[in-house]
C-alpha cells in the first residue's frame, strides 16, 4: 500500500495526535515523574511521525507507534541523565547521596510499564495539573494545554488573557511540578483539588462546544473526551454533588451537538435548532445525573448545579416556544449571586429580554461593555437587542465588532450573514 499524500498524512497525524496526546503525556509523566520531560518526549514522537509517516505510510497502530517512539526518547534522556549523575557522584559524592541522586533504571521502568494493565492515564494528569502549588489561572492553562490540546492562543482567548502571560504560566507551572508524584492523590488531597478539576474539565468541554478559533463551529471530539473524563470522575467521586452536576451539564449540552450545525456545517443557534435531532440517550443520562446531584446537594446547590438546572430547562422544552424563561431568569439570578461573572450576567440579560423585553435587557448588556470587550457574543447579543428595538444602525455597528473579535471561521460566516441581512433592509439613501 502506497504512503498517503502529504496533506492526507498530516491530517491523519493531527487527528491521532489530538486523540492520543493527553494519554501519551500522562503515561510518560507516570514513567519519568517529570511533566516537562514527558511533554518534550511526546513532542519528539510527534516530530518523528511528521517526518516518517508521509514517506513510510501510516503504521497499523498509530497510537502504539507514538507511545513506543516517545518511550524510546524518554529512555535515551533518562540514561543520559543517569550517566551525568554517576559521573558527578564519582567526583566525590558519598554512597548515600549517590543512591538518592541516581534515578531508577529506566529499562526496568519500561519493562514494568509494558507488563502493567491498561489504565486511564489522563485523569491522574488532570489532578497533577490542578496541584495546589499552582495558581488557579496556571491550573487552567496547563490543563487546557496538556489535556485539551489547545494552543497558547486558544487558551488566551478562552481565559481572557494575553498569550505571553499564558505561555509564562505554563512554563512556570511545569517547573513548579518537577518531582511531584504522579497518580491520583489520596482522598483528602483529591477533594482539595476537585473544584479545580471540575472547572478545567468544563473549560475543555466549552472549547469543544463552541470553538474559539479554527474553521469549525464545534470540536465534538474535545467535548466527548471531557465528558468521558467527567464520567470517570463521577465514578470516582459518586457522592459529590458538583461532580454529578458537571456530568449532568455536559450530558445535556452534548445532547445538542447533532443539531448545532446544519448539513453544510453552518452554525444553528439554540432557539433555531431542530430539537428532534438532540440525542435522547444523552438527554436522559443528563436528567438522571441531575436528579442524583440535586439529592446530594440537600438544598445547598453549587455553581455547577445551577448551570445543570439551566441546561435542563432547555432540555425539557421540546419546542423552543415552551422554554421556561422565568425559571431560567430565576436560576441566573441565583448563579450570579453564587458565582459573579460578566458572562453569567450576559446570559442573564438574554433571559431578561425574553421575560421583560429588549428595552429592559439592553442597559444590562451595555453595563458589561468594558468587562466583555473583545468577546464576540457580547457584541452579537447587543446587535440582536438593537434589532428588536428597531435600531438597525446600532445593530450593524455591534455586528461589525463581533465579526472583528471572533477567531472562529463558522461563527464569522454566521455573523457576516446576519449583517448582510440587516443591511439589506436598511432604507436606501439618495446620492
Amino acid at each position: 500500500m502506497s504512503p498517503p499524500a502529504g496533506a492526507e498524512a498530516h491530517r491523519a497525524i493531527q487527528t491521532v495526535w489530538q486523540l492520543e496526546a493527553p494519554a501519551l503525556v500522562g503515561a510518560l509523566t507516570r514513567l519519568t515523574h517529570d511533566l516537562a520531560l514527558a511533554e518534550d518526549c511526546a513532542q519528539d514522537a510527534l516530530l518523528a511521525a511528521l517526518e516518517r509517516w508521509p514517506h513510510d505510510g501510516l503504521p497499523r497502530n498509530p497510537a502504539a507507534w507514538l507511545m513506543t517512539t516517545a518511550k524510546h526518547r524518554a529512555l535515551d534522556r533518562l540514561r543520559h541523565g543517569q550517566v551525568a549523575v554517576r559521573e558527578q557522584a564519582a567526583l566525590g559524592q558519598d554512597a548515600d547521596a549517590r543512591h538518592d541522586a541516581v534515578a531508577p533504571d529506566p529499562l526496568a521502568l519500561m519493562l514494568a510499564d509494558e507488563a502493567a494493565p491498561l489504565r486511564d492515564e489522563v485523569l491522574p494528569l488532570l489532578f497533577i495539573a490542578c496541584h495546589p502549588l499552582l495558581s488557579r489561572e496556571a491550573q487552567w492553562a496547563l490543563t487546557l494545554r496538556l489535556v485539551g490540546g489547545l494552543s497558547v492562543a486558544e487558551i488566551a482567548r478562552a481565559c481572557f488573557a494575553q498569550e505571553a502571560t499564558v505561555a509564562a504560566r505554563i512554563t512556570r507551572a511545569k517547573k513548579a511540578l518537577a518531582g511531584q508524584p504522579y497518580g491520583l492523590p489520596p482522598a483528602a488531597e483529591r477533594q482539595q483539588r476537585l473544584a479545580s478539576v471540575c472547572t478545567v474539565l468544563y473549560l475543555m468541554f466549552n472549547e469543544g462546544y463552541a470553538a474559539h478559533s479554527g474553521p469549525d463551529w464545534t470540536r465534538p471530539t474535545l467535548c466527548h473526551e471531557a465528558l468521558r473524563l467527567t464520567r470517570t470522575l463521577a465514578a470516582l467521586c459518586p457522592t459529590d454533588s458538583e461532580v454529578l452536576a458537571l456530568q449532568a451539564l455536559m450530558e445535556l449540552q452534548a445532547s445538542r451537538l447533532p443539531a448545532r450545525a446544519d448539513a453544510q456545517g453552518r452554525p444553528v443557534l439554540l432557539m433555531d435548532q431542530d430539537r428532534r435531532r438532540w440525542d435522547p440517550l444523552l438527554r436522559q443520562r443528563g436528567l438522571q445525573a441531575l436528579v442524583r446531584a440535586e439529592a446530594l446537594a440537600q438544598g445547598n446547590p453549587g455553581p455547577l448545579l445551577f448551570q445543570a438546572l439551566l441546561a435542563a430547562c432547555h432540555a425539557r422544552a421540546l419546542r423552543a416556544e415552551d422554554t421556561d424563561w422565568a425559571r431560567i431568569l430565576q436560576l441566573y439570578d441565583a448563579l450570579l449571586e453564587a458565582q459573579p461573572s460578566p458572562v453569567v450576567a450576559l446570559n442573564r440579560a438574554v433571559a431578561l429580554s425574553q421575560t421583560q423585553g429588549p428595552a429592559a435587557a439592553l442597559p444590562e448588556v451595555d453595563r458589561l461593555a468594558d468587562a466583555l470587550h473583545g468577546y464576540p457574543w457580547w457584541a452579537s447579543t447587543r446587535a440582536e437587542l438593537c434589532l428588536q428595538l428597531d435600531r438597525p444602525r446600532e445593530a450593524l455597528a455591534a455586528l461589525d465588532l463581533a465579526i472583528a473579535w471572533t477567531q472562529n471561521g463558522a461563527e464569522r460566516a454566521l455573523l457576516q450573514s446576519r449583517r448582510a441581512g440587516v443591511e439589506s433592509h436598511l432604507p436606501q439613501t439618495s446620492s
